[in-house]
């Protein structure tokens, strides 16, 4: 057999493999949670807090970790999102010479790579120092932080996908780099920085390690941003850590939640992403 047409066959074999493994886990891991979680799941979980003896196995909800992590993904989100768009457009060579640029995207890229409970861990020593404990600010702020490199690195990428012709256009028409970024690229960039302050709204919304020790953990649902507060990760972290089997069976079923609610994100994301590749001047 000629040898390229072996090595050809070889690489076709390892790319579907590849496919199988990626299709395969995904397929397992919805199922599993499907299977354990829809059989525990009911409208008194989503709309009652816990009460006395939930942890045990008796009656109560999760309210408080869907309203607690909604509090606490939301605002970080909106945070991130205005930091972020400030450092995608000055990234943009109209704004800051190739060199700043590279050393800013590289910079990002570190950032992104970094475990989440890093920032918890950072966040955790300036509230020490300043002697504050864990609050639904501090869980703000956590996420926050893990969430500026990925939305902007994916508002980057989707600035720099419009034409260079629509600026130039604009300039020569008289308008400033202000305005060319507000009215011009902002306009084409939309869908792609939507994207991108979706992808970062569910990283933030399912990820647990950056809040495990900025958060805390309380039953209420927090009435200020210096009240502790559960969310769904953390919820799903304290009720798998449970002996009994019936309170397991509630964090597949928190876990299904949360899953529905990531999977919503990322393909609203990816439906985003898709558009904003097709830059239809109207």
């Amino acid at each position: 057999m000629n040898k390229r047409i072996l090595e050809e066959k070889i690489f076709k074999i390892l790319m579907y493999v590849s496919i199988l493994i990626v299709l395969g886990s995904l397929f397992i891991i919805i199922s599993l949670v499907v299977a354990n979680g829809a059989t525990s799941l009911s409208i008194e979980m989503i709309t009652q807090t816990p009460t006395g003896g939930y942890y045990l196995g008796k009656s109560g909800g999760i309210l408080n970790a869907i309203i607690g992590s909604l509090f606490l993904a939301l605002p970080a989100t909106g945070l991130a999102f205005i930091i972020s768009l400030g450092i995608a457009i000055y990234l943009q060579r109209d704004f800051t010479n190739p060199s700043i640029s590279s050393f800013i995207r590289l910079s990002l890229d570190i950032l992104w790579g970094i475990p989440s409970i890093i920032y918890g861990v950072f966040c955790l020593s300036i509230m020490m120092f300043l002697g504050l404990g864990a609050s639904l600010l501090a869980g703000i702020i956590a996420l926050t932080l893990l969430e500026i490199p990925i939305i902007t690195r994916s508002m980057d990428e989707s600035i720099k996908m419009v034409p260079n012709g629509l600026k130039e256009t604009a300039y020569s028409l008289g308008s400033t780099k202000f305005e060319t970024a507000y009215k011009v690229v902002r306009k084409q960039a939309m869908p792609g920085i939507l994207a991108g302050v979706l992808l970062g709204l569910g990283r933030g919304i399912g990820d647990a390690a950056s809040i495990l020790f900025t958060a805390g953990f309380t039953d209420n649902i927090p009435t200020s941003v210096f009240d502790s507060t559960a969310a769904l990760p953390t919820m799903i972290f304290h009720l798998f850590s449970s002996p009994i089997p019936g309170v397991r069976q509630k964090a597949y079923a928190a876990a299904l939640i949360l899953l529905v609610i990531v999977l919503c994100i990322s393909i609203i994301s990816r439906f985003l992403l898709r558009k904003s590749s097709k830059f239809i001047l109207k």
